[in-house]
């Protein structure tokens, strides 16, 4: 406790100054996520304080960051969407997602994952932050020009036949589950079809041009119907906060320039009676857990969201630990990563619990802790609380903001995220691939996949195949590698090593020597099961000298022991030489020690293995002569 307090002065400084850094991106995603700024708010003050007091990086502030809200984000419209454009009534599974993320982040911790993150390829990583970067970016255009698809008449109308059709579908549904639809009288059918009002058919148009117009590709649809339609009210709202936030940098950053912005754009909108778009209302008083989550729990509903989970939780987990390096770096200290991860789940369940957004590590708010003098957890714990006092006492002025400025915040926010160093890197990186005959660069090409298939497409799976690839690639070299560094070739044609110098001249054809160099693993196998097939017909003892294969898998296992029956069906003596203790297991695991290859026939020496050469195998030619 007193440790806790030892820097109370400059912990309580970065702490109220992180806190207001945090205040306009909390709403910000808040907003963008579809749950509201509160969902927002509620994230970055639970986040921030249960992360810094369980977490195991000190300087560390968490809550709600740009890839985090951009994974929720689709969380969130794929499942408002499934229960009929009713945020309300999907809340319950987004938020035992969240939940669910919360603790699969725990459990990565308490099972020492945290060490492993690091081995995620910079390729993937890259790929997936510039595309947050580009989504955020082009989703926030919408806002900015003042255009919402839902209040666009026209639009709207598109849907109404759809939107019928999808009614008609349910009712069938519901009389199929309630067991009395009967084929050849549609009586109450009808009946329910006739209480369908245009009021309903009106709100399920507006949940499919919702969902028509989400994400990026939504966008790019009805870009052009915003553009015939700006307000160029909120456009000028959204414009003045992106050239404050870039312009205020220049001269101070000191005080965080979204935050002039908010403030400065806010209140001349409000000062001046604008009439603008505000943000949804933020409720008043303390935030109140959501005990639907399990009064309404239901775990089929929950189990298509599982592996959606352990990505939100994987995601928050590097998002953390980059930032834990970087606040290691500036103070000089070592974060514990495991314990980092357990905070961030504590944290992330806790703020889903009171209908939070997750959230992660935040580098620019860790940063700004640390230069404002914030050295302990102490810090963190007080950006939450600050963030409470002014849920607390400013909520009803927050509620005044204009969306259009959050949206502008958003922008900013999209553009620094962006991997640039990785991106700028793509000229001078080795083509060290081929596709359709051309050369190109593997890690450039992980990162367009990567890049473009979370633009696009989906972001969970882009980062899997991303994976994927990435580890395919990486085996490919290894094998070429392994390849390279391991050549069949006969004494007659190779260098000696030193110990073979002692090799009697008239053994050199009847003695074949395979220096076998660097792991047998399933990316070598093909080279090396070729090597029966180069043998030379004179040779009648095969020596393997195994001293550099220090590692055997179970597919250059199978490969060993096919290599080995072929040359035992040739009649050839097999002898192996200082064969290291993994690749000795194995073999003795599946019997090829010593039912195939007798212990008789294993040296730990070559000089050993000599001696039984000059007592057992004879010179052919003296044969042949006789």
């Amino acid at each position: 406790m007193k440790k806790l307090f030892s820097n109370f002065r400059g912990d309580a400084f970065g702490g109220i100054t992180a806190g207001i850094v945090a205040l306009p991106l909390a709403l910000a995603f808040g907003v963008s996520s579809g749950l509201g700024p509160s969902a927002g708010l509620y994230g970055a003050i639970f986040i921030s304080f249960f992360a810094a007091l369980f977490g195991g990086t000190s300087t560390q502030i968490s809550g709600p960051t740009a890839p985090m809200t951009a994974v929720s984000m689709v969380i969130i419209a794929g499942l408002v969407a499934a229960y009929d454009g009713d945020v309300n009534k999907a809340l319950p599974v987004i938020l035992a997602v969240f939940l669910l993320a919360g603790l699969m982040q725990i459990g990565l911790g308490v099972l020492g994952f945290g060490k492993y993150i690091k081995y995620i390829p910079y390729p993937v990583v890259s790929g997936f932050m510039t595309a947050i970067g580009v989504i955020i970016l082009v989703t926030q255009i919408l806002p900015a020009v003042g255009y919402y698809p839902k209040e666009d008449a026209e639009y709207v109308n598109q849907f109404k036949p759809q939107a019928e059709e999808i009614i008609l579908d349910n009712i069938l549904k519901e009389e199929a589950g309630e067991g009395i639809l009967v084929l050849e009288n549609f009586k109450e059918t009808i009946v329910r079809a006739e209480l369908i009002t245009p009021a309903d058919i009106d709100k399920e148009s507006k949940t499919l041009a919702g969902k028509e117009a989400s994400g990026v590709l939504g966008t790019f649809k009805v870009i052009g119907r915003a553009l015939q339609n700006i307000n160029f009210l909120e456009l000028m709202l959204a414009l003045a906060t992106i050239i404050i936030i870039y312009g205020f940098k220049r001269i101070t950053t000191k005080i965080p320039s979204a935050l002039v912005a908010l403030v400065v754009v806010s209140g001349v909108a409000v000062g001046f009676g604008l009439d603008y778009r505000p943000i949804e209302q933020i409720p008043t008083g303390l935030p109140i857990p959501k005990f639907e989550i399990f009064t309404e729990f239901s775990l089929s509903a929950l189990t298509p969201y599982i592996f959606t989970a352990l990505t939100l939780a994987l995601l928050g987990a590097i998002d953390s630990l980059l930032t834990s390096v970087v606040a290691d770096n500036m103070t000089k200290t070592k974060h514990k990563p495991n314990k980092e991860l357990v905070g961030q789940g504590i944290g992330n369940t806790i703020g889903a619990l009171f209908g939070g957004l997750p959230g992660a590590g935040a580098t620019i708010r860790t940063v700004v802790n640390i230069n404002a003098g914030g050295k302990t957890r102490l810090s963190g714990m007080i950006a939450g609380v600050m963030l409470l006092i002014i849920l607390l006492v400013l909520s009803p002025v927050a509620s005044q903001i204009p969306a259009a400025v959050l949206a502008g915040i958003l922008i900013t926010v999209g553009i620094g995220v962006m991997d640039y160093k990785g991106l700028r890197a793509i000229p001078s990186l080795p083509r060290d691939a081929k596709i359709a005959g051309i050369k190109v660069s593997s890690e450039v090409i992980i990162m367009i996949v990567v890049l473009l298939l979370s633009t696009f497409w989906n972001l969970v799976y882009a980062v899997g195949i991303g994976l994927v690839i990435a580890s395919l690639m990486f085996m490919k070299k290894i094998g070429d590698l392994t390849a390279k560094r391991s050549d069949v070739k006969s004494l007659s044609k190779e260098k000696y090593w030193d110990d073979e110098m002692e090799m009697p001249e008239i053994l050199k054809e009847e003695v074949f020597i395979k220096h076998v160099k660097g792991p047998l693993f399933f990316g070598s196998t093909s080279e090396f099961q070729s090597l029966a097939k180069q043998i030379p017909e004179t040779a009648t003892a095969v020596v393997f000298r195994m001293d550099r294969m220090q590692y055997l898998d179970q597919s250059g296992l199978y490969a060993l022991e096919d290599v080995f029956v072929d040359l035992k069906q040739q009649g050839k003596d097999v002898l192996l030489v200082d064969v290291l203790e993994q690749p000795y297991y194995l073999m003795e695991r599946i019997d090829i020690i010593p039912d195939l290859i007798p212990k008789e026939n294993i040296f730990t020496t070559f000089k050993e293995c000599l001696v039984w050469i000059k007592a057992n195998v004879s010179d052919n030619s003296t044969k042949n002569n006789k």
